[in-house]
């Protein structure tokens, strides 16, 4: 017996399954907290120089905006 094309279109993946991530969304999500403590590490460690000098504590919102960034993006991760 042949099948018709319109139980195929039914047997699809539904709308509620979520797809996967795409490959370069895991090293991103990891990249981003780890260079965000790194940030935090080197601004504490320089005696609050570095890494940009001059804007002083706003450094400690950029490492920890980095790392934020990164930490969001698990709640994302399938």
């Amino acid at each position: 017996m042949a099948r018709s094309g319109r139980d195929e279109a039914l047997t699809g993946s539904s709308e509620g399954e979520a797809a996967p991530n795409p490959v370069w969304f895991k090293p991103i999500m990891i990249g981003l907290m780890l260079l965000g403590l790194v940030w935090v590490l080197v601004f504490y460690l320089s005696g609050m120089l570095f890494p940009i000098p001059g804007i002083g504590p706003w450094n400690l919102v950029i490492g920890f905006g980095i790392a934020f960034v990164g930490f969001l993006m698990t709640t994302r991760w399938r």
